[in-house]
């Protein structure tokens, strides 16, 4: 992407985003004073919220005074090794090194993003999960896994989603935008393509919630408290790089609102929805401005 189609984006992003916050932030504070419900999804994000978190420092915590904790160890350091396979096995340009295509093969792009996306998988699932079980007194339900507390808590997940889609609505109008997504570009070209994708997209969205809401979170929680919310943030922000600064300056703030929530409702789903919800509207939004699928030619890519 040019440069000024990145400014372009920087600065339609950020415009947009004072513009909701604009009309939605007098809204959460005059419902909030009146006791309404959405002002009660906007107290979630407060101080008070993160003390709760600290005051309650989930199954197996010790009551003494905190100190080294291995396992805190341990966790970072899985945490450093998946982010690491992912970036430099993981990728879709290795697939390609490895695996040439040879004539043509229809689908050899499917195929790229399907190793993108089985990596995902492995570094942010299947290898946390293999190192929980191993880990003694550790209990894979515990790491917010159960749907329980986001049934509860279902519509303050759907107040979110309504607040965020104008602005993706919006976003949909830029080059920035139509020159991004959606990653894969010949969705338009069938209904199997756009659903093969659709599918690996949800999946390592999900897996990718459990890495970042299940595993980091309960894993740094006995040891740092609301903490862990900020450690998390950390790597969460830097693997939206290569992406419109925009998004990237905004993952940090998902990631803040997503850890919370996650905390406080003790599972991933919510953050699964957000994301699914939000990655599928975009884009069908993307493709619906693609070329028609018999024209031969795929969307438009960075």
């Amino acid at each position: 992407m040019s440069s000024a189609h990145e400014v372009q984006g920087v600065l339609e992003g950020l415009g947009i985003a004072i513009a909701v916050a604009a009309v939605v932030v007098p809204l959460l504070v005059r419902s909030y004073r009146r006791g309404g419900r959405i002002g009660r999804a906007a107290a979630w994000l407060t101080i008070d919220q993160w003390r709760a978190i600290d005051e309650d420092p989930g199954p197996g915590a010790s009551t003494g005074p905190r100190g080294f904790d291995w396992k805190v160890a341990v966790i970072l350091a899985v945490v450093c090794v998946s982010l690491t396979l992912q970036e430099y096995v993981g990728q879709r340009e290795l697939y390609k090194l490895w695996f040439p295509e040879h004539g043509r093969d229809r689908y050899f792009q499917l195929q790229a993003f399907g190793w993108w996306a089985g990596w995902r998988v492995l570094g942010y699932m299947v290898l946390p999960i293999i190192v929980i079980l191993l880990l003694p007194g550790e209990r894979l339900r515990d790491y917010h896994i159960s749907p329980r507390g986001f049934i509860k808590h279902l519509w303050i997940y759907l107040v979110m989603f309504a607040l965020i889609l104008p602005a993706v609505v919006l976003a949909s109008r830029t080059d920035a935008f139509r020159g991004t997504y959606p990653f894969y570009s010949w969705a338009n070209r069938s209904m199997v393509d756009l659903w093969a994708w659709e599918a690996m997209y949800a999946i390592q969205f999900l897996s990718l919630e459990f890495f970042f809401r299940g595993f980091m979170l309960h894993g740094l929680r006995r040891a740092l408290g609301a903490n862990a919310i900020y450690v998390m943030i950390v790597p969460y922000c830097m693997i939206h790089y290569g992406k419109p600064m925009a998004e990237t300056f905004g993952a940090i703030g998902a990631g803040l609102i997503l850890g919370t929530l996650a905390m406080r409702t003790r599972s991933i789903w919510g953050g699964v929805m957000i994301h699914v919800g939000v990655a599928w509207t975009m884009d069908l939004l993307a493709v619906s401005q693609c070329p028609t699928a018999d024209s031969g030619r795929p969307c438009p890519t960075r």
